[in-house]
């Protein structure tokens, strides 16, 4: 699938590693996921692989998701 635009991604956790000024998302990749999936222990160097296995979930609102991508600042 090619991908001809980047995506505006706003985020206002700024201890994230990806976090830029205005609240910009700098990853690559976002990975957004269910709050009942929330649990599972991704890395990036592996995340996009797992991600990309076409599962599919429901959300009845965004409270209910949460984004795998957030990496701590050092």
């Amino acid at each position: 699938m090619a991908i001809d635009a980047k995506t505006l991604v706003k985020c206002s956790v700024s201890n994230c590693h990806y976090w830029g000024e205005q609240n910009v998302c700098k990853a690559d990749t976002i990975m957004i996921e269910i709050d009942r999936h929330a649990d599972v222990k991704l890395n990036e160097e592996y995340g996009e692989e797992t991600f990309m296995n076409n599962h599919r979930d429901v959300a009845e609102q965004s409270s209910a998701t949460c984004c795998l991508t957030f990496k701590p600042k050092k």
